[in-house]
Parts: C-alpha cells; structure tokens; sequence
C-alpha cells in the first residue's frame, strides 16, 4: 500500500478517534480481496479517572485509500 493512501486513511481514522494521533497502523494484504488491505491501529489513552484504555481501531481500504470498513474495539 503507498504511502499516500495510508496518510489518506489515517487522517480519517484520527478525525473520528483522535486519541489515534501519531500511531502508525499495522498494514496486511486481506486475503482473496481485489487489492484490499487491513489496517491495525492500536493506541491507549488515560480517562479522567486515572485508568487507562486501550483501543484497536481496524480499518478495510483500498489501495487507493478509501476506507470500506471500520470497526473499533475496547
């Protein structure tokens, strides 16, 4: 994948999940997809109660760089 496409999603993954910022994604070819990748985002943040969270963030794109699928976890 270029890197101009990466950019191009990681830009709409931190719009939506900011706390993503400057975490640089795990990318794989998917299998049997006509040029589809599986991004991987994992990042952690604290809550205001001192705790902290981690989050996985998955995103399906294109080789262009559009994003199919995203689906987050906790």
């Amino acid at each position: 994948m270029k890197k101009e496409a990466v950019e191009k999603v990681t830009h709409k993954v931190v719009r939506q999940f900011p706390e993503m910022e400057g975490i640089k994604p795990a990318v794989k070819s998917e299998q049997g997809g006509d040029d589809r990748y599986l991004m991987t985002y994992k990042g952690a943040f604290d809550l205001p109660d001192g705790n902290t969270m981690k989050r996985i963030v998955h995103v399906v794109a294109s080789e262009k760089g559009d994003v199919i699928r995203m689906s987050t976890s906790r």
